[in-house]
């Protein structure tokens, strides 16, 4: 597991590729229930099945509850964040964790034409490369100790 590695191969190994999203017209409250149950940070907004959005926790905190909103009147509309940015499974890692760093954002939805196939978060990034800096560690410790086969 490399950072030279596809989104399409992360994908591949979650443990759970849903699809979480909201409609737009859906109140903030309704979300943030969605996002409770299902323990995630980000819910897509989609409207007649096209991409119109993401909200996320930070949404919430910094246009809802500073701003004094009510979460059961608000419309997720008025605080998602309407310009998405957005990945296709055939970029790397890499290139997710640069704009992830770039722009100050956590989660990306995977976009293939116009379709939603997935979203990826900072977390889904860092486990991908732990994970393979600890088979990396295992080879040398298995090399180094005289077992590494060859």
């Amino acid at each position: 597991m490399k950072t030279t590695d596809t989104i399409d191969q992360v994908l591949k190994q979650k443990a759970v590729n849903k699809v979480l999203s909201v409609d737009p017209e859906q109140t903030v409250y309704e979300a943030l229930k969605v996002m409770a149950e299902n323990d995630v940070g980000a819910l897509l907004v989609c409207s007649k099945k096209k991409l119109a959005g993401i909200f996320s926790e930070r949404d919430y905190a910094r246009k809802c509850a500073l701003l004094g909103h009510h979460t059961k009147e608000t419309k997720v509309a008025e605080i998602m964040t309407s310009k998405v940015t957005t990945v296709s499974p055939e970029q790397t890692v890499d290139e997710c964790m640069t704009l992830m760093t770039e722009r100050h954002i956590r989660h990306l939805p995977v976009m293939k034409q116009d379709k939603v196939v997935g979203m990826v978060s900072i977390g889904d990034m860092v486990k991908w490369v732990i994970t393979g800096q600890e088979r990396v560690i295992e080879v040398l410790q298995s090399y180094i100790a005289g077992s590494y086969p060859g």
